[in-house]
């Protein structure tokens, strides 16, 4: 067992390298541009719903609640007219990332904790740099890209968006298991 308060270099690095790396993902490598795509008539969409006032959330279309509200023939006649949506609302105004990419920074940092975790009670000090890569890289990959695919499964997100951002994870994952291999207490 290696004691969690000597990873905490590691930690640190490899959440910075997470974030570096998924900004070059995302402003210079942009395969990311095909994960969403313009809605038909998007104007009059735009201009139908503004009225509406609708808070920032996350929405069903059609709601149903609970189990039993989904046999209800009203709500069941609504979903098969449709459309049937699942979508979330932003604050309109100025557009600002600054608060996502402060919570990006800190769920990298969570994941690099939990790498280091898991990796701190299954090997010593001084162990091989490929066995602490494959513990923290492995759980870096579930928590970045395993992690995602419900929402495929679930919420019919296209799978290749997934695969994409399954893709990042695993470059996460290497970056993380990597930098652990390399800063593991000797």
């Amino acid at each position: 067992m290696t004691p969690l308060s000597s990873l905490l270099l590691p930690i640190v690095l490899s959440a910075v390298a997470v974030f570096l790396a998924s900004s070059l993902i995302h402003m210079v490598l942009r395969y990311h541009r095909f994960d969403f795509r313009q809605l038909p008539n998007e104007d009059a969409t735009m201009d139908a719903m503004r009225p509406l006032n609708i808070p920032p959330g996350e929405y069903a279309m059609p709601y149903a609640g609970t189990a039993n509200a989904m046999k209800d023939p009203n709500w069941v006649k609504k979903w098969e007219r449709g459309p049937v949506a699942f979508f979330t609302v932003f604050p309109t105004g100025k557009m600002s990332m600054g608060s996502q990419l402060a919570q990006w920074f800190v769920f990298s940092l969570i994941v690099s904790y939990f790498a280091a975790y898991i990796a701190s009670r299954a090997l010593p000090p001084a162990t091989e740099y490929l066995r602490v890569f494959r513990f923290a890289g492995a759980t870096a990959f579930f928590c970045y890209a395993v992690a995602m695919w419900p929402q495929s499964i679930w919420f019919r997100r296209p799978w290749a968006t997934t695969f994409r951002n399954s893709l990042d994870g695993l470059f996460y994952a290497l970056l993380t298991g990597g930098v652990f291999g390399w800063l593991w207490p000797r």
